[in-house]
């Protein structure tokens, strides 16, 4: 049995790229989204998921065979007895993720066929509204894992172009080459209507002290925006002074674009300056095309070592520039929470919507609030 404290199927994983195996996280993902599909608890069907999604050359399959019943444990089960037909999965170092305890397999008081009712949650819907400050390394493993499955719409608007629709006003152009084909006979009326474009989407990630439990996650979530964008999003980190990191996070392995963009970070946890980067943002940036008409995420949680005032001016300028302005603060999620701060109170009148981003159902709430 290994000794590795990662636990679950991503320690798993994890495992293997010790091992030797290239696995990297789009493999992760589709052994995650397979034993979605199969059952999890048996261990065969876990093997050749595995198998068939982590394992990416004839030579990887040995070291694969050693691999799994190191972390999951001998086969102990009977001779022509399949393990799905079990009560339990093997002794394994499987460990779920969910709130639901594991319990005793012994008969209760009323006896063996007295019927249990057992009830717990899947542990990606228990993972999905977890504190991303407070997550285990197993869990951010499980976490990165998710957003790289994560679906994300973004904002449209209206565009100048018109392009051909079922209803809607009437097409004189395309109605009289219709007609020209049918020998001037006119059959019937063409219409229509106008053509949506991405609405670009400006992320402000605050990178500053305070922020270090969720500025990881952030960024990664920035990233999926950004592979999805097409173009139409821009990120940048705030703190002690304004970095924009979308070039970085332009690279298809969320790895690699976590690293370069570590590397052009002069101020990761720092401190923060808000009013002050704001107003280099609104100046060098958002009056150039980046703010106007779009839609501004800021993720902060509101902490300024500036004067309030200052923020609350750079917010006003900012606002009247953009379509909608959005704040994140991941701690709006938690109980008893006020906005108290001074930064948070500087800011609030000049927001559409104020939303937690402490876990990764508020970042899909996040997600349709854009788009809406």
């Amino acid at each position: 049995m290994v000794t590795d404290p990662l636990p679950g199927l991503v320690g798993f994983a994890a495992a293997l790229r010790h091992a030797g195996l290239a696995v990297t996280t789009d493999r992760v993902a589709a052994f995650l989204t397979a034993l979605d599909e199969l059952d999890v608890t048996s261990r065969t069907a876990t093997y050749w998921a595995g198998r068939l999604t982590l394992c990416s050359d004839p030579d990887d399959l040995a070291r694969y065979d050693m691999a799994f019943p190191a972390w999951f444990g001998p086969d102990r089960s009977p001779r022509g007895t399949p393990v799905r037909d079990q009560r339990r999965p093997p002794p394994s170092r499987l460990a779920s993720l969910t709130s639901g305890e594991d319990g005793d397999e012994s008969d209760g008081p009323d006896g063996p066929d007295e019927p249990r009712l057992r009830v717990s949650a899947s542990a990606r819907e228990v993972l999905r509204h977890r504190d991303l400050g407070e997550l285990s390394p197993a869990e951010r493993e499980h976490l990165r894992a998710l957003l790289a499955l994560l679906r994300v719409g973004l904002p449209t608007r209206a565009s100048r172009r018109r392009h051909p629709t079922r209803r809607g006003p009437a097409d004189p152009e395309r109605t009289l080459r219709a007609a020209l084909r049918n020998h001037g006979e006119l059959r019937e009326l063409r219409h229509t209507g106008p053509s949506r474009r991405p609405r670009r989407v400006a992320l402000l990630i605050d990178v500053s002290g305070s922020m270090a439990p969720y500025a990881d996650t952030l960024v990664r979530f920035a990233h999926v925006l950004v592979r999805r964008g097409a173009g139409a999003v821009e990120v940048f980190t705030i703190g002690t002074r304004l970095t924009r990191i979308t070039r970085e996070l332009r690279h298809r392995d969320p790895e690699l674009a976590l690293a370069a963009a570590g590397r052009a970070i002069p101020d990761w946890s720092g401190g923060t300056r808000l009013g002050d980067v704001l107003g280099a943002f609104v100046e060098r940036w958002g009056r150039r095309g980046v703010a106007r008409r779009a839609v501004v995420v800021v993720f902060s949680d509101g902490w300024e070592r500036g004067e309030p005032d200052e923020l609350a001016v750079q917010m006003s300028r900012l606002r009247r520039l953009a379509h909608r302005v959005i704040w994140v603060n991941p701690h709006a999620g938690k109980e008893g929470y006020a906005p108290v701060q001074g930064g948070i109170v500087a800011v609030l009148p000049y927001l559409d919507q104020l939303l937690a981003g402490h876990s990764l159902a508020t970042l899909e709430r996040l997600v349709e609030a854009m788009t809406r």
